[in-house]
């Protein structure tokens, strides 16, 4: 009888415990979800107007367009841009998410808001994932198509335009060819992680990459909470 009465005492302990941790967690994410427009630094309306600004300086080229919003957001927030450039090849690193591809260059990570160029140069199509964080996708070449369950239409962006996927919805999406966009996360960003690395571990294997991700991703938000950016 002894064995028993010590199982049934340690998961008593266990629910305890867990009804313990629920009950000083859930008020605080409530809190915080309450107050999640005080931790983002970046403004969707300046983001749109920096893309349109750096298509209407470059026209098709990428490249300069991705220097231009870089070299603008460094300036306004140098504290919180990934400081290794977008063209030093080893920051780009290839995408599988939601069974698209492509490659990512990371610009920001915290806890609340993400900020990457997104993109390939020979098409892909996927699944958008179902997030925590409101999603833009701020299309700088290319055009970038969506179909949401029960339309009969295609949604196209081109460039200049943005794609607001939100929080808890999910589509079909497409890059028919080349199309690079420049994509803004606010809301919880770590649980989107799962997604994000669900295809490294489950089909392409491809472990460096995941390895690579990791590192980059948890450099720039370890970077950016040591400055006080939540």
């Amino acid at each position: 009888m002894a064995p028993k009465t010590s199982e049934s005492g340690g998961l008593t302990r266990l629910l305890i415990n867990i009804a313990i941790f629920l009950g000083v967690f859930t008020p605080v994410a409530m809190l915080l979800e309450r107050n999640l427009e005080n931790f983002y630094i970046f403004k969707m309306d300046e983001l749109h107007d920096l893309a349109k600004r750096g298509i209407a300086a470059h026209g098709n080229d990428t490249g300069a367009i991705v220097n231009y919003i870089y070299n603008e957001l460094a300036e306004k927030h140098p504290y919180h841009i990934n400081t290794h450039r977008h063209d030093e090849p080893s920051e780009w690193i290839i995408n599988n998410a939601g069974g698209a591809m492509g490659a990512m260059y990371l610009i920001h990570a915290s806890v609340t808001e993400y900020l990457i160029i997104f993109g390939t140069a020979i098409g892909t199509e996927g699944h958008t994932g179902r997030h925590t964080a409101d999603d833009y996708f701020h299309i700088l070449t290319g055009e970038q198509w969506a179909y949401t369950p029960g339309d009969y239409t295609p949604e196209v962006y081109p460039a200049g335009s943005v794609h607001h996927l939100r929080r808890g919805s999910v589509k079909q999406y497409k890059m028919p060819e080349g199309c690079f966009a420049m994509e803004y996360a606010r809301g919880w960003i770590p649980p989107m992680f799962f997604f994000g690395f669900a295809d490294g571990f489950s089909s392409t294997l491809d472990l460096p990459t995941l390895w690579r991700t990791a590192f980059v991703t948890g450099r720039e938000m370890l970077g950016n909470l040591a400055v006080g950016k939540f």
